[in-house]
């Protein structure tokens, strides 16, 4: 045999091996996580899938119970005029601070009520029910309770006290400032207890070991909240945040009840109602709705993308 007429076979290094190991287990659990999911995703795509595909059918169209002929297409007309309607950038820049203000006083409040019901003291149990109670309870009565509380029906010293906070406010950062605060405080009341109790659950899954070793590491709680508790948080606050978002722009009922019925100041919900029942025009109200989805489905990719957690690598 002539030397060099045949070639050793190539030899695969146990790191590529080790690599390609996790790709398959990674695929195979990305495959059964989409089989377990598809029984639910095929239930909310037949609940969602009519509703959404008609309202963006009547995004497109004229649609409105005060037009005397028939309903037209109308295409792209309806989102090019929100666009360039001043009443529709003041909403959105004050749906944006309302969300943002909201969802960062919720999301520190909540990781401040997780990590303090984390550890076991006296009077734990009622601490948890304080804090439970404001999500667990029926908002269309704690939202009337909210409002009797910042605007008082009865005539007292006390209704007089909030009269002269509420001018003050509103002759401080005009008209409207009063409501916009009230319906802000409600949001992070209410959510704050939510995200608390989602966190909760979170530090409660991550294994008491990992504390123990951080303890050993540094004797810093900031430093061990940041290398232990944040990371392994990491994916129940892309969740929370993202909830907090989505109640934030669709938040309409709380804003009503509120402010009574008088929206003093426009949020994406609001307008869209107003637009809808009190004008007639369901094609703009229809179209300023679905302006949100490519919002919320980025916000959504960002969050989960930028707390997701990292792979663990095997050694």
């Amino acid at each position: 045999m002539l030397e060099g007429a045949t070639t050793a076979p190539s030899q695969v290094s146990p790191a590529e091996v080790s690599h390609r190991y996790r790709r398959r287990s990674r695929a195979r659990e990305i495959a059964t996580a989409y089989a377990l999911l598809t029984p639910t995703l095929l239930l909310l795509s037949l609940v969602l899938a009519y509703p959404l595909a008609w309202e963006v059918w009547i995004s497109l169209t004229n649609f409105s119970p005060l037009n005397d002929g028939p309903t037209a297409f109308v295409g792209v007309a309806n989102y090019r005029h929100l666009l360039s309607t001043e009443e529709f950038w003041r909403s959105a820049t004050v749906t944006v601070v309302y969300a943002v203000v909201t969802s960062a006083a919720k999301l520190a409040l909540g990781i401040g009520f997780a990590l303090l019901l984390a550890r076991p003291f006296r009077g734990r149990a009622l601490v948890f029910l304080a804090i439970f109670l404001p999500w667990a309870y029926p908002a269309s009565v704690s939202v009337i309770g909210w409002y009797w509380t910042l605007s008082p029906p009865i005539p007292t010293a006390y209704s007089v006290f909030m009269g002269t906070m509420k001018y003050a406010v509103d002759g401080a950062f005009g008209g409207g400032a009063w409501a916009f605060l009230s319906v802000t405080l409600f949001n992070i009341w209410r959510g704050s207890s939510f995200i608390g109790v989602l966190l909760l659950a979170g530090i409660n899954a991550i294994p008491p070991e990992l504390f123990e070793y951080a303890l050993l590491e540094s004797k810093s709680p900031w430093r061990r909240f940041q290398a232990v508790t944040l990371p392994l948080l990491a994916q129940f606050l892309a969740l929370g945040v993202f909830l907090s978002l989505t109640s934030a722009f669709a938040d309409l009922a709380n804003v009503w009840m509120l402010t009574a019925g008088r929206i003093v100041f426009p949020v994406i919900g609001t307008q869209a109602y107003w637009l809808a029942i009190h004008g007639g025009q369901f094609g703009p109200a229809s179209a300023l709705s679905l302006m949100l989805v490519p919002f919320l489905l980025g916000a959504l990719v960002v969050l989960f993308r930028l707390f997701d957690a990292p792979e663990q690598e095997t050694p």
